[in-house]
């Protein structure tokens, strides 16, 4: 297929601009952010996909707001659910015309990592470190998918197929929440260890933090605790069944007790990562908050599971070791009380099948929990200025007019 195709790229902070960019092709060509020894990289693996919604993610949001080293002109997006329009050579179970999901891990499928299900730190992806996504920062240089068309390679690997054409699109708007925020919340609290009857406490009401609430509750949890600041996204919380606290009121213990009893928890999910601000009403950014008010909450024995994004390099950081990544966490009191930690990218196929099954048998509604909200490509600005400001959205971008029968904002 000729053509062009258009893209939202990062432009400089707080800055994102929609530009026309080239049709893609099987073959991974230089550009800003691509791993010289990405260059000229042949996918005859690969397919090209109609993007039919792709989302803004937290993630992308530390790139746009000078977070990290991405680079001028870096195309964004890394949540993808779209339909095959061409595929390579090689590809042999999937043909044009099927609707598929697109995990943010780009993965070969033939590594030690891969053949052991952990999809998020392939070997083969990124010449740089283990691990590759798609539009984002030192993940090997993919080209990222909030955009017309994306291609993505080791694709009988790495997609997953709608048997039901029709049920997906009539589905849309919670799958495309399948390629990152509901396999990562979902990761987030079984890593907890989450099960039928745990009290479980998720920090942070942003979109993340939903889906792990959400996730929480479809995996039995007695009780989901959502702590934010933001008053609005905690009412989002509170529309779907979870408590809250708010944590520009009194201290986090105090506030779990009088809803447990206790002032404790069994299983704690940290959704917030490295821009984490201290609690109370004025308080600046403290990057080891929620680490350290997790060890805190959690019982003895019990575990925390950490998606939350944390980073190496982080420009904006509040001073030297926090720019490395290096943050002041209360170890001691974590290993005083026997603690688990899981940490990193959620490996998100080994999740995906199960959780597009209870979505389309409505065992779950992750696009309202997450209060999803359409809007078009060329609204991407004004998506992530008004993610920016604390709008509890999950603002999803409708490329192609897939979710025109969805009311835009």
């Amino acid at each position: 297929m000729a053509g062009g195709n258009k893209a939202v790229a990062y432009i400089e902070p707080g800055v994102v601009e929609v530009r026309t960019t080239d049709y893609p092709t099987l073959e991974l060509k230089d550009g800003p952010g691509v791993a010289p020894a990405n260059v000229g990289r042949e996918c005859r693996h690969g397919v090209i996909v109609k993007v039919l919604a792709t989302n803004i993610c937290g993630s992308d949001q530390h790139m746009v707001r000078g977070r990290t080293t991405a680079p001028a002109g870096l195309v964004l997006g890394h949540e993808i659910t779209g339909e095959v329009v061409e595929k390579g050579p090689d590809v042999e179970f999937l043909d044009v015309g099927d609707v598929v999901s697109v995990p943010f891990n780009i993965a070969c499928g033939r590594c030690r990592n891969c053949k052991e299900r952990q999809t998020g730190i392939c070997e083969n992806v990124n010449p740089g470190r283990p691990g590759a996504a798609y539009g984002y920062v030192d993940m090997g240089g993919w080209v990222g998918g909030q955009a017309k068309y994306v291609m993505v390679p080791y694709a009988d690997f790495n997609l997953l197929r709608f048997p039901d054409r029709d049920a997906a699109l009539e589905k849309l708007l919670d799958l495309t929440m399948l390629s990152d925020i509901f396999p990562t919340g979902f990761h987030g609290a079984v890593t907890a260890g989450t099960e039928v009857g745990s009290t479980v406490y998720v920090a942070g009401a942003g979109p993340v933090g939903l889906a792990a609430a959400a996730a929480a509750q479809l995996l039995g949890a007695a009780v989901v605790i959502v702590g934010d600041l933001n008053a609005e996204r905690l009412a989002q919380a509170r529309s779907f069944g979870c408590e809250t606290v708010d944590l520009t009121k009194g201290t986090l213990e105090d506030q779990i007790a009088e809803i447990l009893g206790v002032p404790e928890v069994d299983a704690a999910v940290d959704a917030v990562g490295f821009e984490a601000r201290g609690h109370g009403k004025d308080a600046g950014e403290a990057p080891a908050t929620v680490l350290n008010s997790l060890m805190s909450t959690v019982r003895a024995g019990g575990a925390l599971g950490i998606p939350g994004l944390y980073v190496t390099d982080d420009p904006g950081g509040v001073d030297a070791d926090a720019r490395s990544g290096t943050l002041k966490v209360r170890l001691g009191l974590g290993w005083a009380k026997s603690h688990r930690f899981t940490t990193g990218q959620c490996p998100v196929m080994k999740y995906h099948r199960q959780l597009a099954m209870a979505i389309l048998h409505d065992k779950v509604h992750i696009a309202k929990a997450v209060n999803a909200t359409v809007i078009s490509l060329d609204d991407a600005p004004r998506g992530y200025e008004e993610f920016d400001k604390g709008a509890s959205r999950k603002y999803v971008l409708n490329p192609n007019g897939a979710l025109d029968h969805v009311k835009a904002a």
